[in-house]
């Protein structure tokens, strides 16, 4: 049995509660080691994106600051989380791994671009 976890976020990019609509899009962010897989997403404004975040390894973390998202990444095998949002508005949006997992956690970066 998969585990789903969803996270609410309101800002520039915002879960779509109130949008029964099938996502638009729907893209699959691996972690491991150090790294995303996409780390460069680009998407239209005002999509329905949602991202299903699954690990290769440990234990990771999907943060976007400027979105107010923080939301763990169980380890390989466990589990996968999931967020659904519109991008509101246009602009680039970092997003990092939030969970310490080695020595190069601090490069483990990545960005969405909304066009």
């Amino acid at each position: 049995m998969k585990l789903f976890i969803v996270l609410v976020a309101f800002a520039s990019l915002t879960f779509a509660q109130s949008d029964s609509r099938k996502p638009d899009r729907v893209i699959t962010i691996v972690a491991e080691r150090f790294t995303f897989n996409p780390s460069k997403i680009t998407i239209k404004q005002g999509q329905v994106v949602e991202f299903v975040l699954v690990s290769d390894d440990t234990d990771h973390g999907f943060k976007i600051p400027s979105a107010g998202i923080d939301i763990a990444i169980p380890p390989q095998g466990q589990a996968e989380a999931r967020v659904r949002f519109i991008a509101k508005e246009k602009g680039r949006f970092v997003f990092e791994c939030s969970r310490p997992c080695g020595a190069g956690h601090n490069l483990m970066r990545g960005y969405i671009e909304v066009k």
